[in-house]
């Protein structure tokens, strides 16, 4: 199949299987004797499996070992797991932040009174203004 239904099928646009072929990611698409790129199941599957890595927010690096692992019939579940895992607390950690984040700005929005008047503690706190509420965004 050619590039476009290769992105039909797998989920992943066009534009992206050929920047994965730049990067890497994936090895060179066959060609035809045209010069378009040809695709076969297992190169769909592979499409699949990225991108389901992808929605996981996995980097490209760990897909990268992904990939490898996945397709090395001999790994040790191990180091799966481990990637897996470390991948998990960088989660975690990017989510603590982010509810940090989402408290602050919640605190500043209840101080900010909006309406007409130019005052706004959103924009002071941003500023780093002393005199506005403490949101801890500064």
């Amino acid at each position: 199949m050619n590039i476009g239904q290769a992105a039909s099928a797998s989920g992943v646009s066009a534009k992206m299987i050929r920047h994965y072929e730049t990067t890497g990611l994936i090895p060179k698409a066959a060609r035809a004797y045209s010069g378009y790129r040809r695709y076969d199941e297992r190169d769909i599957h592979t499409l699949r499996f990225i991108r389901r890595a992808r929605t996981a927010g996995f980097s490209t690096a760990q897909i990268k070992k992904l990939l490898s692992l996945w397709q090395d019939r001999q790994r040790p579940a191990r180091e799966v797991k481990e990637l897996a895992s470390a991948h998990l607390s960088d989660l975690q950690m990017r989510i603590a932040e982010l509810q940090t984040i989402a408290h602050a700005l919640t605190q500043l929005i209840a101080h900010c009174h909006g309406g007409e008047r130019p005052q706004c503690p959103i924009l002071d706190n941003l500023a780093g203004d002393d005199s506005a509420p403490r949101g801890e965004l500064r």
